[in-house]
């Protein structure tokens, strides 16, 4: 008997795996800063950027999904359109490592293997540890060591995605990050001459374009729509 219970129990978890929809791949395109250096736009992407993405199909409405990104961000007052900011003459250049999770919805049934359900928009949100330089400590007045530091960041996005062939999706998508730090410009408060006296956290935006490989299609998505 308890043979028995095992093998229907291992039947029952090869069914679950292959009766799922995973897609993975990568995500190419352009990233920008928001904060106390530099422009303020928030679409303007000035540097390349680029990542790997992981998606697991709940059903054909929502993802789950998990994203590892490079994210390299830089800013220079004397690009900005402020008056005030461009007198500063500031500039700085900074790489922020991304590990995101959180849960895609697609506005319509979405299924890569049925024409009529291959495209559709969607939107995104998730939780993000993020890694980065930050100041240290002053070694001399034209010397600051910089050290690895980790925070947080809301990752929220929108895009679109269609089918390219009976594996391949390709996805168009803009998001931003609020991030709970202020030092992605390396301002801070315990170093006099990096006091920047900013007003609020800094943000960073990423844009562009994620081709993914589909599959363990569940065989149960090619009668939704029928």
């Amino acid at each position: 008997m308890g043979k028995r219970i095992l093998f229907i129990l291992l039947l029952s978890s090869v069914s679950f795996l292959q009766a799922q929809s995973h897609e993975i791949g990568v995500f190419l395109g352009g990233s920008n800063y928001v904060g106390d250096i530099g422009r303020t736009n928030y679409l303007y992407p000035n540097e390349f950027a680029g990542g790997i993405v992981y998606k697991y199909n709940l059903n054909p409405r929502i993802a789950l999904r998990g994203n590892y990104n490079l994210i390299p961000i830089s800013g220079n007052d004397q690009d900005s359109e402020n008056l005030y900011r461009q007198q500063f003459g500031r500039s700085f250049t900074n790489t922020v490592h991304e590990f995101a999770a959180g849960v895609e919805f697609n506005f319509y049934e979405y299924n890569i293997a049925d024409y009529r359900t291959s495209f559709t928009p969607y939107i995104l949100a998730q939780f993000a540890a993020i890694n980065y330089k930050s100041p240290g400590r002053l070694i001399n007045a034209n010397t600051i060591e910089l050290k690895n530091t980790f925070s947080y960041a809301l990752p929220v996005g929108i895009g679109i995605k269609g089918r390219l062939s009976d594996d391949l999706a390709f996805a168009l998508e803009t998001g931003a990050r609020y991030t709970f730090t202020d030092k992605l410009d390396y301002s801070t408060s315990e170093i006099p001459s990096l006091d920047f006296e900013g007003n609020g956290n800094d943000w960073y935006f990423f844009t562009g374009i994620s081709i993914v490989y589909t599959f363990g299609r569940p065989a149960c998505y090619s009668g939704l729509t029928e």
